[in-house]
């Protein structure tokens, strides 16, 4: 899958420049650059309480653990869809909390926001991470919430997601600039927590760092089953297990 994700490149690098570019341009309205006919729109009155999505689905009470590498040591994330909310720019959001830890050692904590409309497509909205570095420094870079210094809303799953739709997933210039493209539909991919079927396929880059790409495979029902980069040092991402609802 990485092979022909790869051979691919070119063309989707081409895109990345359109997208960016239109983003550029929409940075003083609530919009998700994509490359499909219409334009996804923030509207504060278009949202639903729940997060249904089949590729990222957030039901309270589900408990998502991952294992990979990253930073050249072994990680676990585990990923919990909370009950808690928070209101941005008049859209009640899912707070999803997501630790990652080395043996036990917090290395991250991060809590992200999100919001689905009545379309199907669930909007990032924004998070709040602080990396513990050594010696009792922490990193908050990479923190964001749409609505606050100029951030703009992004989207993190369309509801109908086709080859080659692209959507930017957040915006904040300097600290959260991805963009995602759908590369590939269909297909079994293997991972701890099992065979999982029927997968849909995103490559991400971001402005931050050129060059950079990384791959994520979602599962109807679960939402990310597999995280890697396809470029730079080793970093992946695995899901082991899926409890509560």
């Amino acid at each position: 899958m990485a092979r022909k994700l790869l051979a691919g490149l070119a063309a989707v690098v081409i895109m990345a420049i359109a997208v960016g570019a239109a983003a550029a341009t929409n940075r003083t309205t609530h919009r998700a650059v994509t490359t499909t006919a219409a334009t996804q729109v923030f509207d504060p009155n278009d949202f639903v309480s729940v997060i249904d999505n089949p590729y990222f689905p957030l039901p309270v009470g589900r408990t998502l653990t991952y294992t990979g590498v990253k930073d050249g040591q072994t990680q676990r994330d585990i990923v919990r869809v909370t009950d808690q909310q928070k209101v941005i720019l008049g859209v009640t959001a899912t707070v999803v909390s997501d630790i990652a830890d080395h043996n036990g050692t917090i290395l991250e904590k991060t809590s992200d926001w999100y919001a689905q409309d009545k379309q199907g497509n669930v909007w990032y909205l924004g998070e709040d991470t602080v990396a513990f570095l050594p010696h009792g420094k922490t990193d908050t870079s990479g923190s964001w919430e749409a609505g606050v210094d100029g951030a703009q809303p992004g989207i993190i799953m369309l509801a109908d997601p086709q080859i080659p739709d692209a959507y930017r997933q957040e915006l904040l210039a300097g600290q959260a600039e991805d963009t995602a493209w759908i590369v590939d539909r269909g297909g079994t991919v293997s991972v701890p927590y099992g065979k999982v079927k029927g997968v849909l396929t995103t490559l991400e880059a971001t402005r931050l760092d050129p060059g950079a790409y990384d791959q994520k495979v979602y599962g109807p029902g679960i939402g990310i089953v597999l995280e890697q980069a396809l470029t730079g040092d080793p970093e992946t991402a695995k899901l082991v297990s899926v409890s509560g609802p």
